[in-house]
């Protein structure tokens, strides 16, 4: 790994994880649920966004450099598999198994459906 693909990621990282915060807070603030909306909207951007950037790498319009900063610097920090977890495993701790269930079941299909859709909009860019 070179210095300047080492703080192109660094610097993704920097920007991702407030971004992150920030929008949790937002949604937080917004909607009043015991449901984890803002990781919900979190990780669903961040599988668009991530997909996007997949299908512009694949069509050989991105950087490799512009890749890792916005691929694995951004999205990296931005997305959050660690409190999508945490937040399923609260809410089977407080025996709300269906309201898990459903987080994990809906965030997967949309998850994945927004990154075939930023994919797709990638490549015919």
């Amino acid at each position: 790994m070179t210095l300047s693909l080492f703080l192109a990621v660094a610097a993704g990282g920097l920007v991702g994880a407030p971004s992150r915060y920030l929008l949790d807070r937002a949604v937080s603030s917004r909607i009043e649920s015991d449901l984890p909306w803002g990781t919900f909207l979190i990780n669903i951007t961040g599988s668009f966004f991530l997909g996007l950037l997949t299908g512009l790498s694949l069509a050989k319009h991105l950087p490799t450099i512009d890749k890792d900063l916005l691929g694995t610097g951004f999205c990296g920090a931005y997305t959050t598999f660690s409190t999508f977890t945490f937040e399923t495993v609260r809410l089977l701790e407080d025996g709300r198994l269906l309201d898990a269930l459903g987080d994990v079941a809906v965030s997967a299909a949309v998850g994945l459906g927004a990154a075939a859709a930023g994919l797709a909009l990638g490549l015919v860019i």
